[in-house]
């Protein structure tokens, strides 16, 4: 499985417009060779470089249940593709990188995740109940990387 983007490639900087100096949307996401027997793919964007600065990873948007039709997506900009779940921020939409002057280059990973199930969670499930009921249920994983600084 791959995710890549038509906004930005891998370890390169995001386009302001996708950051809160922008538009503040999600960029389009391609995630492509879809594993055989996926049933639902989770997105997890956060940035582990906020730990340096608020003590934990900042979890930027989270989306649970997105359908798999084929073996390939394309989730689009401005889109909430699946059953949003519960990001730092406490809305349902995408929130983009927002790094405190002064702290250097940060590094957003959307992280995807291929399930053999749907979960059976509610709306807004924080991240804790939702890694707990994917654990058993992963097919494969795929990871982007964008960074972003006000430096």
């Amino acid at each position: 499985m791959r995710i890549t983007s038509s906004s930005f490639k891998n370890n390169e900087r995001i386009p302001e417009k996708y950051t809160a100096d922008g538009k503040n949307i999600n960029p389009e996401l391609i995630i492509s060779e879809i594993p055989d027997g996926s049933k639902s793919l989770i997105l997890i964007v956060d940035d582990p470089d906020a730990k340096r600065v608020v003590g934990y990873t900042w979890v930027h948007w989270l989306v649970f249940n997105i359908p798999v039709k084929e073996n390939k997506l394309v989730i689009k900009e401005n889109s909430i593709p699946g059953i949003p779940g519960e990001s730092t921020y406490k809305k349902e939409n995408y929130g983009g990188p927002s790094p405190p002057k002064g702290t250097g280059i940060h590094n957003y990973h959307f992280k995807v995740y291929a399930l053999n199930k749907n979960l059976n969670l509610q709306k807004m499930a924080p991240l804790k109940s939702i890694e707990e009921a994917m654990k058993k249920n992963i097919i494969e994983f795929s990871e982007l990387i964008g960074t972003y600084s006000r430096d």
